[in-house]
């Protein structure tokens, strides 16, 4: 009973809302059925399926809300819930920010959900992490790493006449590949909506090479240099960044898109020309659901073209106190890229450092965005266009803002997490000290 289609979701959802005896109503269902293998030390260590589904009342009197959820589902669970929500509503306090809930909204119908994807079944998921185990034990390396599959529905409905519905699917796939000595290290992550473009044959190979070519790792003095980052390791550091694309943050003073004195800095060219940033739930490689939590719709937008910031993400409460329209936000975020492989920007720098990725990333400076944080699973020194050792890991200190004004080149655009993103060719990048860890 976990995935339902659009017309059950619907009649349960008309049904509770049948129930509520409040000003406004508004009711969310979800559910997701999938599976995942974990293995470490080249063996399985854990194997598991999970369904569930939950569904929640918002209930308003006014602008007192209560809310309730259940995981039943006959009809006395369903207005027990309700009658719950509203229990809670009398009883919460006034909130001053409280918008009316919409009326009917019209959606596109989004591309997140792939046959193929719904169909992984346990044998499935074997086979994939058996051939990524292959690699690693045919190379002498260990390998531990992570497998998840989920198909999933979100509907939601109002007394107002709006209902919305998604149906969505997910595989996602890392692996950590260590020499027995512990001393090389490769990593990968990769996840999609459509399972035919994930490969863990081939992405096992890149963690297994990167393991074996990152032993024997030298030290350079830390400094100021040209770097090379992958995707994976340019998604970690753009990642907490758009969270500053948020309006009311900005004209409060409390984000890095605040201009001094007050005021915002859409229209200013913040960031190199190269950078062109937006967001499109109609985007094949990076689907995403047509419609926000709040029940508004969600088109595609332009965040930032050639440097300059176009738009900022507003409330439908803030955009009120502004006089301006919503504008809702997007966490799938497009970053455009050139044509130039990540062999071909190696190739095209003189001297450089190529990142993997980056962890423990923490925030040092959020009015600046100045962020600090470790290379791991494979650094690597480039001269003359090739990589030539690799290197300890690093310590940086710096700004996602900053780095994106000292764009040298980008990449094609590929997927990581929920980001299309581009490698990049960065100049000036901080590293501020020396890390024994691999």
């Amino acid at each position: 009973m976990s995935i339902l289609t659009k017309e059950e979701a619907q009649a349960i959802l008309k049904k509770v809302i049948g129930f509520s005896k409040a000003d406004e109503c508004e009711v969310n269902l979800s559910g997701s059925t999938g599976g995942n293998i974990r293995y470490a030390r080249n063996a399985v260590s854990t194997a598991g399926e999970v369904s569930t589904m939950t569904l929640s009342v918002n209930a308003t009197f006014g602008r007192k809300t209560g809310t309730a959820a259940i995981n039943e589902f006959d009809d006395a669970s369903l207005e027990k819930v309700v009658r719950r929500a509203e229990e809670l509503a009398q009883l919460s306090p006034e909130n001053p920010e409280y918008m009316p809930l919409l009326g009917g909204q019209t959606f596109e119908e989004a591309i997140t959900y792939n046959a193929q994807t719904a169909a992984i079944d346990p044998d499935k998921r074997a086979d994939m992490v058996g051939e990524s185990l292959k690699v690693a034990k045919d190379a002498k390396l260990e390998a531990a790493g992570f497998l998840e599959n989920s198909t999933g529905f979100r509907a939601m409905a109002n007394s107002k006449g709006l209902f919305a519905y998604n149906k969505s699917t997910d595989v996602s796939f890392s692996v950590t590949v260590r020499n027995q000595e512990g001393t090389g290290s490769g990593y990968v992550s990769q996840s999609f909506n459509d399972v035919s473009k994930l490969d863990t044959l081939a992405q096992s190979k890149i963690a297994a090479m990167k393991a074996n070519g990152s032993a024997g790792a030298k030290a350079i003095e830390p400094g100021k240099y040209t770097v090379i980052l992958e995707p994976l390791a340019a998604s970690d550091m753009l990642g907490n960044m758009f969270r500053g694309f948020d309006a009311r943050n900005a004209d409060e003073g409390r984000s890095f898109m605040s201009k001094k004195g007050g005021g915002t800095r859409v229209g200013e060219q913040l960031f190199n020309e190269q950078v062109t940033i937006y967001s499109d739930p109609m985007n094949p490689e990076l689907p995403s659901s047509t419609w926000n939590n709040d029940g508004m719709p969600l088109k595609k937008t332009v965040w930032v073209e050639k440097g300059v910031v176009k738009n900022l993400s507003y409330s439908r409460y803030w955009a009120k106190e502004k006089g301006v329209p919503p504008m809702p936000f997007s966490r799938s975020m497009i970053i455009e890229g050139g044509t130039q492989s990540l062999e071909e920007l190696i190739k095209g720098t003189e001297k450089g450092i190529l990142v993997t990725r980056f962890w423990y990333i923490r925030s040092v400076d959020p009015q600046t965005l100045l962020l600090t944080g470790l290379t791991r699973d494979g650094t690597f020194y480039i001269e003359n266009g090739e990589i030539k050792y690799p290197l300890k890991n690093f310590r940086f200190n710096e700004s996602p803002v900053i780095m994106l004004n000292n764009v040298e080149a980008l990449g094609k655009a590929v997927r990581s997490g929920d980001m299309l993103i581009p490698p990049m060719k960065i100049r000036d990048f901080t590293f501020t000290s020396l890390s024994d860890a691999v």
